[in-house]
């Protein structure tokens, strides 16, 4: 029963830390601060964005921040919004997914600029959880980006 418990108080706290991981992503995006937002990955980590291609390693992650379609967006004023996410765990190695939306602000409204599936392969390692790989891919009724949302096959058997 004891092994039981701390195995379940274990996973609790893995989702937490996860969730709290993936929250911390738009308030470092829409603040622009690039360095703290890539050291939510590994230093070999992925961010695969659909439509802008992939950036690896912290350096290359950061840069997506301080880059001019980034930097222009904040300029106009916007907001990286994201859904509650499913998590499933696998030891020291979990997936997440669920759903962003980025609102630009324009004319004195707030618009939606991208609606996109996420898939993150995160890794826990000496510094906790961290995302080794995020795939996002704009909800356009391809195939591909709705298989970003699919949970693997232990997850749905539950």
């Amino acid at each position: 029963m004891r092994d039981d418990l701390a195995s379940r108080l274990q996973a609790l706290e893995d989702r937490e830390a996860i969730r709290d991981l993936i929250a911390r992503y738009g308030p470092l995006a829409d603040s622009g601060e690039a360095g703290d937002l890539a050291q939510l990955w590994t230093s070999d980590g992925i961010y695969a964005v659909g439509g802008m291609g992939e950036a690896q390693g912290h350096t290359a992650i950061a840069g997506l921040i301080e880059g001019v379609v980034h930097q222009k967006l904040m300029q106009d004023g916007c907001a990286h919004v994201l859904s509650p996410i499913a998590i499933e765990l696998d030891g020291d190695d979990a997936v997440a997914v669920g759903y962003s939306v980025v609102f630009r602000h324009d004319a004195g409204e707030f618009v939606v600029e991208r609606v996109s599936a996420n898939r993150w392969s995160l890794q826990r390692g000496p510094r906790g959880w961290q995302v080794h790989r995020r795939d996002n891919a704009l909800l356009d009724g391809t195939a591909a980006a709705r298989a970003l949302l699919s949970l693997p096959v232990a997850r749905r058997r539950r």
